[in-house]
């Protein structure tokens, strides 16, 4: 879905426009009315599923089964706009700060510490100043206003994953991870094998962030890179 972004002399917001939960509604009153005249349809027809359901809807007398059908879609539209944006990632980047909040979470980095941003398939992603992942989160909202948007604020902006090819699959036990990040990411594994598990998933990402490690999903499948070398190269670096 495209953002409109909101610019001023030195902010650019992108966000799912405001237009969203009335558009969602707009769909659900159709929704609902469409379900009405499914119920109509169905009535008619001895092999129909879902019969009796369409039976009962169609006993409610009219104006009041349009009503109630209409009423309906509209309030599941609202719940469902709603939703969306509460999951969608909102992005205000200025010359010297950047602001990300997704959920009931808000993220502010300073211009001075984030070095590269590029998308990923379907996620934003900032890497430090030493090619560590500050952050990695979805984004459905226009690409190219996203990389106006940065690169307009001074941002350093690739149309791809400068380190992909630094990328090696990890399995069980892998040599030379931090400590604790086996079994980070073993837990990780675990976890993106379940249903309603993305909380999950994104906690046990952080964590490994915050070891210095980077993590590519595909497929179920875990991939990791540590930071560049420090300038003196006495091996990889190391995050607190």
């Amino acid at each position: 879905m495209k953002a409109i972004p909101e610019q001023s002399a030195d902010v650019t917001v992108l966000a799912q426009p405001v237009w969203l939960v009335p558009a969602f509604a707009a769909a659900g009153a159709l929704l609902g009315w469409l379900v009405k005249l499914l119920a109509n349809w169905l009535v008619g027809w001895d092999w129909a599923p879902l019969k009796g359901p369409a039976k009962l809807l169609n006993s409610i007398p009219e104006p009041w089964l349009t009503v109630l059908g209409v009423t309906a879609g509209v309030l599941l539209g609202v719940l469902v706009g709603f939703i969306a944006l509460h999951e969608s990632l909102t992005v205000r980047v200025s010359d010297t700060r950047l602001t990300l909040k997704i959920r009931d979470e808000t993220r502010e980095l300073r211009r001075a510490d984030v070095g590269t941003v590029f998308l990923d398939g379907k996620f934003l992603v900032l890497l430090g100043r030493h090619t560590e992942e500050l952050v990695r989160e979805p984004f459905d909202l226009n690409r190219a206003a996203l990389a106006t948007a940065f690169t307009t604020h001074g941002y350093a902006w690739a149309a791809e994953d400068p380190h992909r090819a630094d990328f090696h699959l990890w399995v069980p036990d892998t040599p030379g991870l931090p400590v604790g990040a086996n079994a980070l990411l073993t837990a990780r594994a675990h976890a993106m094998r379940k249903t309603d598990s993305g909380e999950d998933v994104r906690a046990l990402r952080a964590e490994l962030n915050a070891l210095g490690l980077a993590v590519r999903d595909e497929s179920k499948r875990q991939y990791w890179r540590l930071p560049a070398p420090p300038p003196d190269g006495n091996g990889p670096l190391r995050l607190p």
